[in-house]
């Protein structure tokens, strides 16, 4: 709430969606002008009816998430059945009632979830206009995909909710309809490079394999300078598997091993991916992530842990998306003064810490 109210966002424009809140984050929104907080259960209405009376709550129902990678609803979201109770609870308690939300939990392969999330929606609707609660605010939730390659595109999501959207709540009802699209924005928002810094070759006690083969199986235990509890905090928040692309292209002749990569936490916890069938590293290779943008280095941590220390960012952009975007960087007479003196170069990957204004973050998919 402070951080986008101090970028100019008005207190109407901002809802608390947290339907898990402190005390003294209620207290801070009724102080500041945060009108729309969000609740599931009795407990919490009951927290904000006594903080913070006079707030426009929105109804937060569970999902069918069963498929989903994160099931957001075994933890937050009313059932269907108990919404009816819950609005009668606001009801009673003089708390005005005026939307709702719901969330179908991270990496969803089913575009209906969203579609029957929405029909449930109307039904929490028509619920609250029985019983005199004006509600206007159908907020669809988050996790959108944004990276190519995703199970289900976007595409196909977005249709499924359109369609539901026209049956259920039809332009011009008067329902102001909300979604989180951080993950889509950012899931490609960076590239990540690593480097090997510890190896560990692995012997398999396979009775009876090296008779047949002539040789021992084995696999190899990477350790790299980052991990879990940094840039990779993804696997433990979000589930990921992070497949790394090799700098080096390996010949069709060069064997391939299975391999697990670690980061540089002394502990049994720190584990990258596993699994992976991968031609020998060495200490001092480096491994390449895409798609590092959600859960990863927003939140990274990874000075806290083993001494590593927090990875440096160098942003990049074709030279196509710079001569779009330079007028609006750089004024007339600053662009003709900055002439021949420095441009960037023609590949994203080329340039460096030369350049001569502030460097400006583009998505990776126009690099």
């Amino acid at each position: 709430m402070e951080l986008v109210q101090r970028i100019g966002v008005p207190a109407s424009k901002i809802i608390y969606t947290n339907p898990c809140k402190q005390i003294a984050q209620i207290k801070y929104a009724a102080k500041h002008g945060v009108q729309l907080l969000s609740f599931d259960n009795e407990m919490e209405l009951a927290k904000v009816v006594k903080s913070y009376p006079s707030a426009k709550m929105v109804l937060c129902i569970a999902t069918n998430d069963s498929h989903s990678l994160s099931r957001l609803s075994l933890t937050f979201g009313a059932s269907l059945k108990s919404c009816r109770h819950l609005l009668q609870d606001a009801k009673k308690s003089h708390v005005d009632v005026v939307g709702v939300s719901f969330h179908i939990g991270s990496g969803c392969p089913d575009p209906q979830a969203y579609a029957q999330s929405i029909a449930d929606a109307r039904l929490v609707f028509e619920i609250g206009a029985e019983l005199g609660h004006r509600m206007h605010i159908l907020d669809l939730g988050g996790s959108f995909p944004g990276v190519e390659g995703a199970k289900v595109r976007f595409e196909e999501i977005a249709s499924a909710i359109n369609s539901a959207l026209d049956l259920y709540f039809p332009e011009g009802c008067g329902v102001d309809i909300l979604a989180k699209l951080g993950r889509y924005y950012v899931t490609s928002a960076f590239t990540l490079a690593v480097s090997v810094i510890a190896k560990k070759e692995v012997l398999l006690d396979q009775p009876g394999r090296e008779e047949e083969t002539g040789s021992t199986p084995k696999t190899f235990v990477y350790h790299m300078d980052e991990g879990v509890y940094g840039i990779f905090n993804s696997v433990l928040f979000d589930n990921t598997c992070p497949t790394p692309v090799l700098l080096k292209k390996p010949s069709i002749e060069q064997p391939l091993y299975n391999s697990s990569l670690w980061g540089p936490a002394l502990d049994g916890c720190d584990c990258v991916a596993e699994g992976l069938w991968l031609p020998q590293l060495h200490v001092g290779d480096w491994l390449v992530f895409e798609n590092m943008g959600t859960y990863t280095y927003t939140v990274g941590m990874g000075s806290l842990f083993g001494g590593t220390q927090t990875c440096r960012v160098t942003y990049a952009m074709s030279r196509v998306a710079w001569e779009t975007l330079r007028e609006k960087l750089l004024p007339a007479e600053a662009d003709e003064d900055a002439e021949g003196v420095c441009k960037p170069l023609s590949c994203g990957w080329e340039i460096t810490d030369t350049l001569c204004v502030g460097p400006v973050f583009t998505p990776a998919s126009i690099m």
